[in-house]
């Protein structure tokens, strides 16, 4: 019987299932590289504000506490954005008539809130409680890196799933006492021996399962 395909016809089908199989391999690792670029996960983009608050100025500079303006932090899954009023509290007194707050202002004066742009986006499927973590002993610098030396806030951490996880496996890690959790500026003496203990005392639990989160 005569010979239908060319010898040749063996060698391109090897080449062309590995190649195939590399280029596919290719495609995933060039998708994994995209979702956890800046880009996608908007770490390290400012965002235009209405008032260009700086906590650089307010946390680093005045040493003004987290909770004053995120008042419900400790009890609530929201940090909370702070009214007007928190503003005023002090604008009223100092650089009242500065036309970068005049915005602060007329939100005072007509008691229409100001719009900021949200800087800190997780999608709508996971859910995040802020009064836990800070309840457990994770600070905010954690999430939210070294906010007092930040002029214009940005997103510090990618936020990523996988970012998410390699605290939930190993908290002790990143655990600190509670006291310090608001304090931009800690840094543990001993972590390894520290974590721990701190886990233990606060009943930490390594919860990574999918419905901690997605439920």
């Amino acid at each position: 019987m005569a010979q239908i395909f060319h010898r040749s016809a063996n060698t391109l089908s090897r080449v062309t299932i590995f190649g195939a199989v590399f280029i596919a391999g290719f495609v995933l690792w060039a998708i994994g590289g995209i979702v956890r670029a800046p880009y996608f996960t908007n770490q390290g983009i400012q965002r235009q504000q209405p008032v260009p608050f700086s906590h650089q100025h307010h946390v680093g500079g005045l040493g003004i506490d987290c909770r004053y303006c995120h008042t419900s932090v400790e009890k609530s899954n929201f940090a909370g954005l702070p009214p007007t009023s928190t503003c005023m509290n002090c604008h009223s007194q100092i650089w009242t008539n500065a036309q970068m707050l005049e915005p602060v202002r007329a939100s005072f004066a007509t008691g229409k809130p100001i719009v900021w742009s949200r800087v800190h986006r997780l999608p709508d499927f996971v859910h995040f409680n802020h009064s836990i973590h800070v309840a457990k002993g994770i600070g905010c610098a954690s999430c939210h890196g070294r906010v007092d030396k930040m002029n214009l806030m940005y997103q510090a951490s990618p936020l990523t799933m996988e970012w998410c996880l390699s605290c939930h496996r190993a908290p002790e890690k990143f655990i600190r006492p509670k006291e310090e959790v608001f304090n931009m500026d800690y840094v543990a003496a001993n972590q390894a021996e520290l974590g721990p203990r701190l886990v233990k005392q606060y009943n930490v639990q390594k919860l990574t399962s999918c419905s901690t989160c997605h439920y």
